[in-house]
């Protein structure tokens, strides 16, 4: 196994509790501690928050997508303005995915008789753009472009994501191909300081994702990180977190370990619980944007008619701004029946901060040597009823 050395990237373990580990993760643009949860900026903006209000929820990575701003406004574009920091004033850490899941996924949604939005090769993807029906191609090749062209600190392999309910063969057929596109993806030039991660497929067939686990590490020259893709699309919820929990600890000690687009408060701590050391969903802004708090003690929704009248903040103990200036459930709720879009701010801002203290608590229960009792104590709050 050859490890890779990308100037101005590192990661070392810093405590571990079982297979739980604490770590810091260093790019061009900072430290990032782990485990630690990615906020998604898909369009180059965590929906409804400047990137200082992002910050102020202890995020210090986010997320943003390559497929959309390859479409709109352009990769091109993006680097004349200085690169995805310099254009959305994001001063932190940095991760785009390949464009590959979007690609592909625009198949899925035609209508009988429609033809085929996308066409998976050996080559990539070939697709036409949702906004303004241009044909795209996304080979390995053009994604390590792409992203390079966007500047983020850390990309991401093109790879192949089957359906959850695909065969073994299937799943086999697309761990083949990301391997493939890994190869094309670290023979190809990438800007100076940028990070590139590989992509484990393999569904729910654990000695499947161990071997491309394997396959991918002993690549030379090597991958800086790993993750695990082709998780919450589709397939049982257990047996996704027995999968999990099967090849987490399994991945290389040495690199960063991410899991790509799962994130219920649950998951992220059974996941960390498994050794994952990076995560990202858009599940606690979405779930803003549709009247729902996560909180400690589950969910609030703040549409129901019992916060009508009812002064309390969100979780009066909860230090976000939202909760810490005093905003009320009956104003919440107010604010999201009269359509205010303030309402949507307040809610992202508490969400996120929720998923920073989450994942700083289980970092200091690693350190304690006492994870296990925090995600026990953690599941336990979820499972209770708001007050």
């Amino acid at each position: 196994m050859t490890l890779p050395r990308t100037s101005g990237f590192s990661f070392r373990v810093l405590a571990r509790d079982g297979n739980a580990r604490r770590g810091l993760l260093v790019t061009p643009h900072g430290e990032v501690e782990t485990p630690a949860f990615m906020p998604v900026g898909t369009q180059g903006s965590v929906k409804t928050l400047t990137p200082s209000e992002v910050a102020s929820t202890g995020a210090r990575m986010i997320l943003g997508n390559t497929y959309h701003l390859w479409l709109r406004p352009g990769a091109d574009l993006v680097d004349t303005q200085g690169g995805l920091h310099r254009f959305t004033r994001w001063p932190h850490s940095m991760l785009t995915d390949s464009g590959g899941f979007q690609a592909f996924s625009l198949g899925s949604g035609r209508k009988p008789g429609q033809r085929p939005l996308v066409k998976v090769t050996e080559d990539g993807f070939a697709f036409r753009s949702h906004i303004d029906g241009s044909l795209r191609h996304l080979s390995p090749e053009e994604a390590v472009r792409l992203q390079g062209l966007l500047g983020a600190d850390i990309q991401m392999q093109l790879d192949l994501c089957p359906p959850g309910a695909s065969s073994r063969q299937a799943v086999q057929d697309a761990v083949d191909v990301t391997t493939r596109w890994a190869r094309r993806a670290l023979a190809t030039p990438r800007p100076e300081g940028q990070a590139l991660f590989g992509i484990v497929q393999g569904g729910c067939f654990d000695d499947l994702r161990r071997a491309h686990a394997d396959e991918l590490a002993g690549l030379d020259p090597g991958f800086d990180g790993l993750a695990l893709g082709g998780f919450s699309v589709g397939e049982p919820i257990e047996a996704m977190h027995q999968s999990v929990c099967a090849i987490g600890p399994y991945l290389d000690p040495e690199r960063p370990r991410y899991l790509m687009g799962v994130g219920t408060p649950r998951d992220l701590l059974e996941s960390v619980d498994a050794g994952l050391d990076l995560f990202d969903c858009v599940l606690p802004t979405r779930n803003a944007r549709n009247g729902q708090a996560l909180t400690r003690f589950g969910r609030v929704v703040i549409k129901q008619a019992r916060y009508r009248t009812d002064p309390m903040p969100i979780d009066p103990e909860c230090s976000c701004l939202t909760c810490r200036e005093g905003y009320g459930r009956a104003y919440l709720r107010h604010l999201f029946m009269a359509g205010e879009i303030l309402v949507l701010k307040l809610l992202s801002l508490h969400n996120l901060h929720f998923y920073g203290e989450l994942m700083a608590g289980a970092r200091d229960a690693i350190s304690r040597g006492d994870y296990g009792r925090f995600k026990r104590s953690m599941n336990s709050g979820f499972s209770a009823s708001p007050p």
